[in-house]
């Protein structure tokens, strides 16, 4: 589910395997190996990639597909970014997810 959900997460934000590598400070083959199942990624990976995706960690390992889409609120184009400003999205990410969870809490 993990490799599937990362080509998922990836695509609809429509990134390419070389822009996700870059920000995460790993080669474009590592994350190819990531997405294809062949290998696991470490957790600090993880979380960085959560953080562009703008999902939580456990997003990344749902194994209901519509589970996962749902959370593709914070999804948009990333044409032209530099790393820079996928760091700056990812944070604005991180604290739009904070807000909703927030939000759930308080509305519980």
């Amino acid at each position: 589910m993990l490799s599937k959900n990362l080509k998922l997460l990836r695509t609809a934000n429509d990134m390419t395997q070389e822009q996700v590598a870059e920000f995460l400070g790993i080669g474009r083959s590592a994350y190819s190996n990531y997405e294809d199942g062949r290998r696991e990624p470490p957790i600090d990976v993880l979380e960085k990639f959560a953080n562009i995706m703008g999902c939580d960690l456990a997003t990344i390992y749902e194994e209901n597909e519509e589970a996962v889409k749902s959370q593709l609120i914070c999804a948009f184009r990333t044409d032209g970014m530099s790393k820079e400003d996928m760091e700056e999205i990812a944070s604005f990410k991180r604290l739009v997810l904070s807000y909703l969870k927030m939000e759930r809490l308080l509305n519980e």
